[in-house]
């Protein structure tokens, strides 16, 4: 981070996720079990602290338990750094009595904890996105620019522009209009990217594939104009903050053409999930410069017997007999007994394991063991963590009716079936 200029960043957590249940029933969605041994939050944390940034507050409301567990046992700076990451959940005050009414809302209800840091800058952030950034590279250029406020951006193309907010840039990149999510069919053409700014800031002629600025959600303001912009009832920054900062105040944008991806629906989380255990996958969590960090287990390394495993995950901790498992991510302490067979799974596996008497005890009461049973299909499906799934259960597999929905121990969104955590499927179950 440049010389003597104090970042704090403040990272959304989101309201109660529920584009993603049921995998938010019982967590906050930056708590959200992800590629097998993550969670969502690991994914801003680690680019803050790849970039130096070390003073980083998550804002959240909902089902804090799982995610605050996980924050302290896993970032813990040194004495000396100055570093944290600190949770800020909803609170009653002497002049507030209500929750976060939206993105903005909860950074204002915060502003008295930020201001304490004297920061220079916030960056704003996202809970529930994939991608690697060093904002060291967005804050020089947000600096040489003069603005006030800084949008990180992608190119994209008109196709993927509805559910978007679309920035509209000059050849300086100063954003001269944002629209927030346009419709299919609004004429957007005004806010296609200059092929200057393109070339300027990427290196590339403009093309078809790339015509448009996304909002990345991924904001640095100057500590002044955040203060300022924040003096009101306004309560999102995409709908009402930023579109009354482009007509008074200079904000520019930041390109980005890396990988980044919004996972705030189960579709968009589970062909995340699952494009990370293809052979070239979009994503590279194999980068020792900029590593994604989590809690470290300390748990043994996997052990497969006799398994035909291919572009697939297994994370450590699991075992894994006689089985057959293609496209799919295993998770920390998952058990799979001989026979199963998994076709695009992702099973979180287990936050602990059973003890040989809890097993011989659950069996008496005819509760299977965490895990999933001998000769059990799955295909297409989302197992939550501690999920008990028994012996000869067909999921997924047969060619039956499943209204989308959300039942007592499933869902089913966008055709996949989510099992839910800690849930219980009897032996022989074919949903």
């Amino acid at each position: 981070m440049k010389q003597g200029k104090k970042v704090i960043a403040i990272i959304l957590g989101g309201g109660r996720g529920t584009r993603l249940y049921p995998l938010t029933m019982d967590r906050a969605k930056p708590a959200v079990p992800f590629a097998g041994k993550y969670r969502l939050v690991d994914i801003p944390i680690s680019n803050c602290i790849n970039s130096d940034v070390k003073k980083i507050y998550v804002l959240t409301q909902f089902n804090t338990a799982s995610l605050h567990n996980h924050i302290v046992n896993t970032y813990q700076f040194d004495q000396f750094s100055g570093g944290f990451v600190e949770i800020l959940a909803a609170e009653q005050t002497y002049t507030s009595e209500s929750w976060y009414q939206g993105t903005a809302d909860a950074v204002r209800k915060n502003l008295k904890h930020f201001t304490d840091q004297q920061a220079d800058y916030y960056i704003i952030l996202s809970g529930d996105q994939l991608y690697r950034m060093d904002f060291r590279v967005m804050l020089e250029r947000h600096i040489e620019s003069g603005a006030e406020l800084t949008i990180a951006s992608k190119p994209i193309s008109r196709s993927e522009a509805t559910g978007l907010g679309i920035v509209g840039a000059d050849e300086d990149g100063m954003i001269k209009r944002f629209y927030e999510k346009p419709a299919p069919d609004m004429d957007i053409t005004e806010y296609k990217a200059p092929e200057k700014l393109l070339k300027d800031q990427l290196g590339q002629e403009r093309s078809q594939r790339n015509e448009y600025l996304a909002s990345m959600g991924i904001y640095i303001f100057n500590r002044k104009a955040l203060e300022s912009a924040l003096n009101n009832d306004k309560t999102d920054f995409g709908k009402e903050i930023i579109p009354e900062l482009i007509k008074t105040r200079p904000v520019a944008t930041y390109l980005f053409d890396g990988f980044w991806e919004d996972i705030g629906t189960i579709k968009a989380f589970y062909e995340t999930n699952l494009n990370l255990a293809s052979e070239k996958p979009a994503f590279n969590f194999y980068d020792e410069e900029m590593p994604i960090y989590t809690h470290r287990r300390h748990l043994p390394a996997t052990k497969a017997n006799f398994c035909n495993i291919s572009n697939s995950l297994t994370s450590e901790g699991s075992i894994i007999t006689n089985a057959y498992i293609v496209n799919s991510i295993i998770g920390v302490r998952t058990f799979i007994e001989a026979g199963a067979s998994l076709d695009g799974v992702y099973c979180m596996g287990a936050s602990h394991y059973e003890t040989e008497e809890e097993k011989a005890d659950n069996a008496k009461k005819g509760i299977p063991n965490i895990g999933i049973g001998r000769a059990t299909i799955i295909k297409k499906a989302i197992i939550d963590q501690n999920a008990r799934i028994g012996a000869n259960c067909r999921i997924g597999i047969d060619n039956i009716d499943r209204p989308e929905g959300d039942y007592e121990m499933y869902s089913v969104h966008s055709g996949i079936i989510v099992i839910n955590k800690n849930a219980i499927i009897p032996d022989g179950t074919v949903m």
